[in-house]
């Protein structure tokens, strides 16, 4: 696979919220769900016959493509789908996958878990690898040949930051003039929280100095373990952000936030839990696309309660519509 050289830029920090929103109407949202799995594993001995999980979907050039991460119980990938209606899905095999040689920064075993978008008349997928984890960064004319940059676009953080142990799960999303990248990071007691940061080009990133912009929750709540799996969108005046919660038994389930500039936020609570038998311990990995008002939702599921792999992983859907909330002006 190809690379592309680039010099990354660290240490870079700044105050800065997305731009203002104000409330157009006071709504909540709706949620219904398809109870199968649409994109399922693949055949024993394939790179995604594990988990298949973290879809990214986008649409582009009238297609729907779905990057998605495969696990074969060694190594995580990414992979492509295709479908005209999301619903359908032809997978396109792997494109993205650790480097084989030990001295690249994203030789370990991982290259998944990212986040697609259409930018300048090219697909870019920012996704989790290396030890410890950081972000790089694959470009894309047609969506199947994919070349990397050579060092990661999104770094650890400096010594007792939020992100000092990894930064990992990227959602980059376009508003204004500036790219926002929503992330997970890993502090040196393995709490997991959510930053941001923005770039203008999407290779150069400068992180929000006041971070983390969301924390797990008290003891007892949905996401007391950690929160980490952002997806962002604007709608009726808000910024809002699905996001996965771990508990105590490592279930795991997507929760909603909301916000008005995209750096304080409140959370609404669980917004979706899986009662699936296929997905009723696991819920994760939000994708998110506004269509005509509703939101479709992608998302990972799993039977098995685990942070990370091995949890019989498969791609499912659900949608928000949204609903007016009584008493409140139209």
């Amino acid at each position: 696979m190809p690379a592309l050289a680039v010099l990354c830029a660290c240490g870079r920090y700044a105050d800065f919220t997305l731009p203002i929103l104000r409330p157009a109407r006071e709504i909540t949202y709706k949620v219904s769900s398809v109870s199968r799995p649409l994109l399922i594993r693949g055949a024993t001995g394939s790179w995604d016959s594990v988990d298949v999980l973290n879809p990214s979907v986008i649409t582009w050039r009238d297609t729907y493509y779905n990057l998605y991460s495969g696990f074969d119980g060694h190594t995580w990938r990414t992979g492509v789908a295709t479908s005209s209606d999301g619903l359908v899905w032809s997978k396109g095999g792997m494109i993205v996958a650790p480097q084989s040689y030990p001295v690249a920064w994203d030789s370990s075993y991982i290259a998944a878990n990212g986040s697609a978008l259409a930018f300048h008349d090219k697909l870019f997928y920012w996704y989790q690898a290396g030890r410890p984890p950081r972000i790089g960064l694959a470009q894309s004319a047609n969506g199947f040949g994919w070349a990397k940059l050579v060092r990661p676009v999104l770094d650890t953080g400096p010594r007792g930051s939020f992100d000092e142990r990894g930064a990992a799960d990227p959602d980059v999303v376009s508003f204004g003039d500036f790219l926002y990248m929503y992330y997970l990071g890993q502090d040196r007691a393995h709490r997991q929280t959510i930053g941001v940061a923005r770039s203008r080009d999407g290779v150069v990133w400068t992180k929000l100095r006041s971070n983390p912009v969301l924390e797990p929750g008290a003891p007892g709540q949905f996401d007391e373990r950690g929160v980490g799996e952002p997806a962002v969108w604007a709608a009726f005046g808000w910024y809002w952000m699905l996001y996965t919660g771990r508990d105590h038994h490592e279930w795991r389930r997507i929760g909603l936030a909301r916000s008005h500039d995209g750096v304080r936020w409140d959370k609404l609570g669980v917004i979706f839990a899986g009662t699936a038998a296929w997905n009723r311990q696991v819920v994760c990995d939000p994708s998110v696309i506004e269509e005509n008002g509703v939101v479709r939702v992608w998302y990972g599921g799993g039977d098995v309660p685990r942070p990370d792999e091995h949890i019989d992983g498969q791609i499912g859907l659900f949608t928000l519509t949204p609903q007016p909330v009584r008493g409140s002006a139209p």
